[in-house]
């Protein structure tokens, strides 16, 4: 049978790892290391999946552009002392497997840098299932649509063809500059009204709903 979307291109953070809360615990942990007013938590949850330059400017706007080296160092070493326990969502293996039999290009496009995401794919064992990754480190970040302009021309689809799937506004906003059609997933880092106001296809609470949207809808 003839696919809707036979490419399908996923965000990672807080779309198929649930990594929010150590995303915005790392935030806070890093101003508190550098003397600097901590945000908001809806702030830090509003930059996950923007690019490490975008989320400075929005969440610590008077950080000297000389001192976001030190920024990330201090990021780095709060995440990465437990990002080795951040799970999958439930269900997310079992998808993937089920999507590529039934034949789709999976992809990834996401706002963590290849080093990141590499790491990530290697711990969980994903990496087999994904025919293209893309991060903001090698292209543009999102909301700019350059990720999946480069998934679709390396895979010879059509933005017709694509389906991106995100649970971010920023995800939503990137497959609408690429005239590209998304689906919402409300499990992550933005709001179910916030992703709704935007008029993806379908907003799904869970992997599972997702999967069944797909299998309905794909």
């Amino acid at each position: 049978m003839t696919k809707r979307f036979p490419l399908l291109v996923f965000d990672w953070d807080g779309t198929l790892m649930d990594s929010p809360a150590l995303i915005v615990s790392s935030i806070e942990r890093s101003c508190v290391d550098m003397g600097l007013s901590v945000p908001a938590e809806q702030d830090s949850r509003y930059i996950i999946g923007l690019g490490f330059k975008d989320s400075l400017l929005h969440l610590v706007p008077t950080l000297a552009e000389q001192d976001y080296p030190q920024f990330a160092e201090r990021y780095r070493h709060h995440f990465l002392t437990r990002d080795h326990d951040i799970p999958l969502f439930s269900g997310v293996e079992t998808m993937l497997e089920e999507l590529g039999s039934a034949g789709y290009f999976l992809a990834v496009a996401t706002g963590k840098s290849r080093v990141g995401l590499d790491r990530s794919l290697e711990q969980t064992g994903l990496a087999k299932h994904f025919h293209v990754t893309r991060c903001a480190d090698e292209s543009f970040a999102k909301p700019n649509p350059a990720m999946l302009f480069d998934v679709m021309h390396s895979l010879g689809m059509s933005a017709e063809q694509t389906l991106m799937i995100g649970d971010t506004s920023h995800d939503l906003n990137m497959a609408r500059n690429a005239g590209v059609a998304a689906v919402a997933i409300t499990h992550g880092a933005h709001g179910a009204d916030e992703l709704a106001a935007l008029a993806p296809l379908a907003c799904v609470d869970s992997i599972a709903s997702l999967q069944t949207w797909l299998t309905q809808n794909g």
